[in-house]
C-alpha cells in the first residue's frame, strides 16, 4: 500500500485543526464555569420549571376543582386540604358569575366561610397544589 506524503500532511493538518478546536472549546467551558454562566443556566431551568408548575397548579385549581372533575391530583389536593383544615370544605361558583365561594360542611348544612378565612384557605390550597404538582412532575 502506497502512502503519499501529501495525504499524510492533509491528515495531520485535519487532526491539528480538530485539536485546536477542542482546546478552544475546553477554554471556553472553563471560562463559563468561572464566570458563573452555568449557575445562570441552572437558575433559568429552575425558573422555567417553577413557572410551569405554577401554570399547571392554576389550571388544576381553576378548572378541575371548580368543575368537580375527578382525577388523582385533584383528589389528593382536596384530601390534603381537608386533612390540613380538619374539616370538609366545598368550592362553588355562584350562577351570577361572582367569585368562588367556600362552604364549610356543618350539621345544619353548608355555610359560607368569612373573607379572612377564605383567603387563608385559598392560600393553603395554592401551596398544597404547588407541592402536589411539583411532586408529580419529572
Amino acid at each position: 500500500m502506497d502512502v503519499h506524503p501529501v495525504n499524510v500532511r492533509l491528515m495531520l493538518r485535519t487532526y491539528g485543526k480538530q485539536l485546536t478546536s477542542a482546546k478552544r472549546l475546553a477554554r471556553f467551558k472553563r471560562a463559563l464555569v468561572l464566570s458563573g454562566a452555568q449557575d445562570q443556566l441552572s437558575i433559568s431551568r429552575e425558573a422555567k420549571r417553577r413557572e410551569l408548575v405554577e401554570r399547571i397548579s392554576q389550571e388544576v385549581i381553576e378548572n378541575l376543582l371548580v368543575n368537580g372533575q375527578e382525577n388523582p391530583v385533584v383528589s389528593g389536593v382536596l384530601e390534603d386540604l381537608e386533612q390540613d383544615l380538619g374539616e370538609k370544605v366545598l368550592f362553588d361558583y355562584p350562577l351570577d358569575g361572582g367569585e368562588v365561594q367556600i362552604l364549610r360542611q356543618t350539621e345544619e348544612g353548608a355555610r359560607e366561610i368569612g373573607p379572612d378565612e377564605k383567603m387563608r384557605i385559598l392560600r393553603r390550597l395554592w401551596e398544597i397544589t404547588l407541592d402536589r404538582v411539583d411532586g408529580t412532575m419529572l
